[in-house]
């Protein structure tokens, strides 16, 4: 028996519990995982509140990305005791994701857990921060480099723009962060950003083209913001979309991209290949300071993860939320 955190759908009427399940009940996969900890994104908050059709049948356990250690494998990639981690492919969505103390998954969506990265900083890192590292290789392998210019970070005191904001300044880059918490600036600045902006001076309708403003930006909220983040690119800019905070619309023209020459790099974190899913981690291994991720870090217990939906989703949330599935 293990607990988790379940989506039901009772005559339509969608909610979430916190119980017990047996191990009969875990979904088919090769590899059955002893979750340690696991994290509450933005997504998996729509999930447990309902507020947006994530899941894609019923009963589901929310949860986009989990570590933990080998249980038991049909896969000869792995074996007992092993340490592992996994990000995407539909868990918490279509299958039965992390926010449990067990999960049952195929062998191709893990990978090893990165030597000397504890669990507890894995998941510090989480979806999140795997998303940051993934923007932030796409800009630099599309050309951008720490001289070329400013990089705007939107959503910056989320779980992806905090860690984005931290990953660029640790590489040399001159980051403006863009956020509604302007009372949130010096933690911002703490990570490495040199200017903070206030989110809502991109978060409404604007002009096609805008006066040029960075060189490239990671942007995790989409609609206007993202409109408008083109629109201030620099010529010839890179602009990686990885998010849709504010919405899944894009109200933009196209004068960003034929007038300026700006390139949008679309960002899917959830079905990278095996080893490109292991480079991200790798440099997040190497390049990310821990002590950041202490300062970006709250854990909740598992049974508490159900009423912190609300919080995230209110945005009364700082930087990331590690779930330890042991209490």
């Amino acid at each position: 028996m293990f607990n988790a955190v379940v989506v039901e759908n009772q005559e339509g009427a969608k909610q979430a519990h916190y119980r017990e399940l047996s191990d009969d009940q875990l979904p088919s996969g090769s590899v059955t995982v002893a979750v340690s900890h696991s994290t509450l994104n933005y997504k998996d908050a729509l999930c447990i509140t309902s507020r947006s059709p994530i899941a894609r049948h019923f009963p589901m356990i929310p949860g986009i990305d989990f570590v933990g250690v080998v249980e038991r494998s049909e896969d000869s990639r792995y074996r007992e005791g092993d340490a592992v981690l996994l990000n995407g492919w539909g868990v918490g969505e279509s299958h039965w994701g992390g926010l449990s103390q067990k999960a049952r998954v195929s062998a191709d969506w893990l990978i090893p857990l990165p030597q000397g990265m504890t669990p507890r900083n894995a998941m510090s890192i989480g979806t999140a921060g795997y998303t940051s590292m993934l923007s932030l290789i796409a800009l630099e392998r599309a050309g951008l480099r720490p001289d070329a210019g400013p990089v705007l970070v939107t959503g910056a005191n989320g779980g992806v723009g905090s860690i984005a904001v931290a990953l660029l300044a640790a590489r040399g880059y001159e980051v403006i962060a863009s956020t509604g918490r302007l009372d949130e600036a010096d933690h911002l600045i703490q990570l490495g950003a040199t200017e903070v902006i206030d989110r809502n001076t991109l978060s409404t309708p604007g002009k096609p083209l805008g006066k040029e403003r960075w060189i490239a930006a990671i942007d995790s909220v989409g609609s206007h913001t993202l409109a408008n983040v083109c629109a201030q690119t620099n010529a010839d800019g890179w602009v990686a979309a990885c998010g849709l905070a504010q919405g899944m619309d894009f109200p933009a023209t196209v004068a960003p991209f034929i007038l300026r020459g700006v390139s949008l790099l679309g960002i899917n974190s959830v079905t990278r290949p095996y080893a490109e899913r292991v480079e991200a981690w790798a440099r997040l291994n190497a390049e990310l300071d821990l002590s950041v991720l202490e300062q970006l870090t709250r854990e909740v217990p598992l049974s508490e993860v159900i009423p912190v939906a609300d919080d995230l989703l209110a945005g009364k949330i700082r930087g990331r939320l590690v779930v330890d599935t042991s209490v």
